[in-house]
């Protein structure tokens, strides 16, 4: 396997999810900020642009985190970020749809339209205008999540999983990019702290 990879959350999640899994694949740099992820060989790859980009053996190409990363685990079953049984599976996508919907699409945008708004102007239709509103959507989606986490090891109970995942990287980079987590959502503020302390982020940097 290859992973076409660079800057940003959404590589950050897959090589979270490859150091979890112990897994070693080559890598190769696509330069996000000088436009290659829109030149023809990288769209060749993925036809949306975006990275990161997972080729298999035979040539095939998988993109979209969530698709990597259960992949990964499917094919590499153990340690399980999705679950072992079809109701934990199903429980880990159920957190992962509310998480990724609710907090990391509004902050992801907000960035998009607003302090990284020079990059994407030219590259996606961006709306500076609801930058402010996106980022507020995402605190409050925040403070909902902090109340749901209480008494929860992980998001989904004792289970470390891509759920998990999903909402490090995007904590992390919102922390890096004018987002910050609010220290008094205590619960996430706990919680962010024990997946900071996992092997596996320190050995994906």
């Amino acid at each position: 396997m290859k992973l076409y990879t660079g800057m940003g959350p959404n590589p950050r999640v897959v090589h979270i999810c490859l150091a979890e899994k112990g897994l070693d694949v080559e890598r190769v740099i696509v330069d996000l900020v000088a436009g290659e992820n829109r030149q023809e060989a990288h769209l060749a790859r993925n036809p949306a642009g975006q990275l990161p980009c997972l080729e298999l053996d035979d040539g095939s190409t998988i993109a979209e985190i969530t698709a990597i990363c259960e992949y990964l685990d499917e094919k590499h079953p153990s340690p399980p970020l999705m679950g072992t049984t079809p109701e934990e599976r199903a429980e880990t996508r159920m957190w992962m749809r509310r998480i990724d919907l609710n907090i990391l699409e509004p902050l992801a945008n907000a960035f998009r339209f607003g302090a990284g708004i020079d990059l994407f102007k030219n590259r996606i239709h961006v709306i500076p205008q609801a930058a402010d509103d996106l980022a507020q959507i995402a605190q409050k989606n925040l403070a909902w999540l902090d109340g749901l986490l209480q008494g929860r090891e992980f998001v989904c109970g004792d289970r470390f999983t891509i759920a998990d995942i999903l909402l490090f990287a995007f904590l992390e980079f919102g922390g890096q990019t004018g987002q910050p987590l609010d220290p008094k959502l205590e619960t996430l503020q706990s919680w962010f702290t024990r997946v900071a302390a996992r092997p596996a982020i320190e050995a994906s940097q």
